[in-house]
């Protein structure tokens, strides 16, 4: 008997309809002989709901309050998929994250795991129960309710897995595995049958949605055994592995984009030592992730370095760096927002030269200008204006030889792609 940790997100549990096929999904893997713990996220677009009622009646809610709100959504969808299941004469048995045994920083908001205690999870699989857990939330050691940010359910199912020594991890979502790109903007994309934990944390921190990058890190550390599927079809997913098979040809693995970025530009700024120490310092107090940083020349002791944000953190860096004019003084900072990032990842790129030449001629003949770049030994990052994106992925998705006739399901019955 193998234990499986089955995860489903908001657009699998939308609606009852929706929640009873995700209920015959979950007990059609316990009569193939399998235990099954489920990690559930809110339904459809509970959350946005719920932070859009917040807002109405406070522009700047109380952390705290904001995870006593949000955890509700979890505990309103592992409640109905109990029932749902018990329906079908199975047992069932729902819990919080903190009954489940999920101990978190005392953060609110974007908390993360410091531990898991999953006894009362062992139990219930033992009296014969499908265990139902609700993602995205913990509690601190001072009794706090906490949750774990967006992408958290994800989180959850992964440290759940590795927490009970399960056999595998299975994440459910509206698109049937890892695509070479989003199938939704290049119609011919690729279902890659395997992806490297690395390359996979790589696309993921590019802005591929279908994974969490927290929930990766934890299954690359633990050794889980991902596989990405789709809750609406039977096809086979897509394994999140240590090590894949190289396919012959393909260097290039998958393109990522990523529509949330800032670009922010201190000019005139003292070529002294310690003055990035100082900038990024002080971001870095504020809780603001920096990007990609670029430093040009120095002329008349003084140089320019720009760098890139997440969109809605902008304004808050811009502030920090006003605040901090007085001890270190700048002629100006300006700021762009109309901007994307394009990259390719592939495990094969750290033995092809000339693959990051290739990108660079592929975007110039699109007619883009390329602003910003960063690589690593397996990915290349190009920030560029967002005007033409889609035309930008798909030649470069054409330009590695990924383009394929496949089929690619979205959200329900196979459509051509």
């Amino acid at each position: 008997m193998s234990l499986y940790v089955m995860k489903f997100g908001g657009s699998s549990v939308g609606d009852t309809e929706r929640m009873k096929r995700v209920a015959a999904r979950i007990v059609e893997k316990q009569d193939e002989g399998h235990q099954c713990v489920v990690v559930v996220s809110a339904m459809g677009d509970t959350t946005d709901d719920l932070i859009d009622q917040a807002k109405l009646l406070n522009e700047n809610p109380p952390a705290r309050e904001m995870d006593m709100l949000l955890t509700t959504g979890e505990q309103i969808s592992i409640s109905l998929l109990s029932m749902a299941i018990h329906s079908q004469g199975r047992k069932a048995v729902s819990f919080t994250g903190w009954q489940a045994g999920f101990r978190t920083e005392a953060v609110h908001g974007k908390a993360r795991i410091t531990d898991i205690s999953p006894e009362r999870v062992h139990k219930a699989l033992d009296d014969g129960n499908i265990v139902i857990v609700a993602g995205f939330q913990g509690m601190s050691e001072e009794g706090e309710i906490t949750t774990l940010g967006r992408g958290g359910s994800d989180t959850t199912a992964v440290a759940l897995a590795a927490a009970i020594s399960a056999d595998v991890c299975e994440i459910y979502t509206d698109v049937d595995g890892v695509y070479s790109t989003d199938p939704r903007v290049v119609k011919c994309a690729r279902k890659l049958p395997e992806i490297s934990y690395d390359e996979m944390l790589e696309l993921a921190n590019l802005g591929a949605a279908v994974l969490h990058p927290r929930a990766v890190e934890y299954a690359k550390h633990n050794q889980v055994k991902l596989v990405v599927r789709s809750s609406f079809n039977h096809n086979e997913g897509t394994v999140v592995k240590e090590e894949t098979s190289m396919e012959q040809g393909v260097v290039v693995s998958g393109i990522a984009f990523d529509k949330n970025v800032a670009r922010i530009s201190i000019l005139g700024v003292a070529d002294t030592p310690g003055i990035l120490a100082q900038v990024f310092g002080e971001l870095a107090k504020e809780g603001i992730d920096v990007d990609i940083i670029v430093q040009s020349g120095v002329q008349n002791g003084e140089a320019d370095f720009s760098f890139t944000v997440s969109l809605h953190d902008r304004e808050r860096a811009l502030s920090v760096i006003e605040r901090i004019r007085g001890e270190l003084p700048y002629r100006d900072v300006t700021s762009e927002d109309n901007l994307v990032k394009v990259s390719i990842v592939g495990a094969g790129m750290v033995s092809h030269p000339g693959v990051a030449a290739q990108m660079f001629d592929v975007i110039s003949r699109q007619g883009v200008s390329i602003k910003m770049v960063s690589t690593s030994e397996i990915k290349v990052s190009c920030v560029i204006d967002g005007s033409n994106l889609e035309g930008v992925v798909q030649a470069l998705h054409t330009a590695y030889g990924l383009d394929t006739d496949q089929q690619a399901s979205i959200g329900g019955p196979q459509v051509r792609r």
